[in-house]
C-alpha cells in the first residue's frame, strides 16, 4: 500500500482532452497523494517522436501510464504502444473516435482505453486552420468535453486507477467508448431541458468528425473543402454554445455538480453554490 500514486502521462498531438489532462486530477494544485511526470511529442505523432517519448516515460518512477492523444491508428503512436506494452506498469490509452478500429489490439495488449467520441477533429487546412482558428477551436471542444460531462468520465475512471494502486490492489482498467449518453451521466444535470441541451451538444461535436475528415483526406479542390473545414467548424461553436446553454440552465437553478478533490485524492461533492463540499467515499 502507498500514499503516494505516480502517474506518467505521454501526450503526442492534441486532443480536447489532451491539454487539461493533469490539471483535471489536481485542479487546486493540492493534493498530496499523486505525483504526475509528462512526457510529450508537441503537435506532431512521427514513429520518431512517438517512439522517443515512449522511452522516455519508461524511464521514469511511475505506477501508471496515460497515453493521449489522436491518429492511434498510425504508425508512431501504434510504435509507442509496442514499446509501452513491454512495461509491466498499466497503460491507459485516451483517445479519439478513430481509435475505436484498435479496440481489439488494446485489449490484446491489456491496456485500458477512454475513447470520447464528441472529442472530434479539426479542421487542418492551411488555406482555413492559423494559430488563432486553432486555439479557438479547441477551446470550444474543451467547453463541450467540460459542460456535457466527456471529462468527468475520464476523471472518474483515473481516480479509481489511481485509488487501487495507492491501496496495493491491482486496477481494473477502463474500457470505455464515451458516447452521448455515458457522458451526460458523468455531468450529472437536475434538470431535464439542461441534460437535452448537453446531449445535443455532444451529438453535434460528435458529427464534426465526418465533415473534417472528408474536407482534409477526402477532397482535393480548395473550393471544395475550404467551405466544408469552415463548417465543421462552426458546427463545433454551436456545439460549443449549446453546451453553455445547459450549465446556465443548471447555474439558474443553483443546482450545478461540483466534485473538487480533497487533499487526499477522495472527491467531495456539491449542488449549492454557497455550501461546502463533503466527502464521498463509496
Amino acid at each position: 500500500m502507498s500514499e503516494v500514486a505516480r502517474v506518467g502521462v505521454l501526450k503526442a498531438g492534441c486532443i480536447g482532452s489532451l491539454p487539461l489532462l493533469e490539471f483535471l486530477l489536481d485542479e487546486r494544485a493540492d493534493r498530496e497523494d499523486i505525483q504526475i511526470r509528462i512526457i510529450g511529442t508537441g503537435a506532431k505523432v512521427t514513429a520518431e517522436q512517438c517512439v522517443e517519448g515512449a522511452e522516455q516515460i519508461l524511464k521514469q518512477n511511475v505506477d501508471l501510464i496515460i497515453f493521449i492523444g489522436p491518429a492511434q491508428t498510425t504508425q508512431g503512436p501504434s510504435e509507442a504502444r509496442k514499446i509501452l506494452r513491454t512495461s509491466n506498469k498499466p497503460v491507459i490509452v485516451i483517445s479519439d473516435s478513430p481509435a475505436k478500429r484498435i479496440v481489439k489490439e488494446l485489449d490484446e495488449a491489456g491496456f485500458g482505453y477512454i475513447i470520447i467520441e464528441a472529442d472530434s477533429m479539426i479542421g487542418a487546412r492551411r488555406e482555413f486552420l492559423d494559430p488563432i482558428e486553432m486555439a479557438l477551436y479547441n477551446s470550444d471542444v474543451i467547453k463541450v468535453l467540460a459542460a456535457t460531462g466527456a471529462l468527468n468520465v475520464i476523471v472518474e475512471e483515473l481516480d479509481k486507477v489511481i485509488n487501487s494502486i495507492k491501496s496495493g490492489e491491482k486496477p481494473t482498467l477502463p474500457k470505455l467508448v464515451v458516447d452521448g449518453k455515458r457522458a451526460v451521466e458523468a455531468a450529472g444535470f437536475s434538470n431535464p431541458y439542461a441534460k437535452s441541451k448537453a446531449i445535443a451538444a455532444y451529438e453535434l461535436a460528435k458529427q464534426v468528425s465526418a465533415v473534417t475528415f472528408e474536407a482534409c483526406f477526402k477532397l482535393y479542390e480548395p473550393e471544395a473543402y475550404i467551405p466544408l473545414v469552415a463548417a465543421a467548424h462552426e458546427m463545433m461553436r454551436a456545439a460549443a454554445k449549446l453546451a453553455d446553454e445547459a450549465r446556465e440552465v443548471e447555474k439558474r437553478g443553483d443546482s450545478v455538480l461540483r466534485r473538487p478533490h480533497f487533499r487526499d485524492g477522495v472527491r467531495g461533492e456539491k449542488r449549492l453554490l454557497m455550501e461546502k463540499p463533503w466527502k464521498v467515499t463509496s
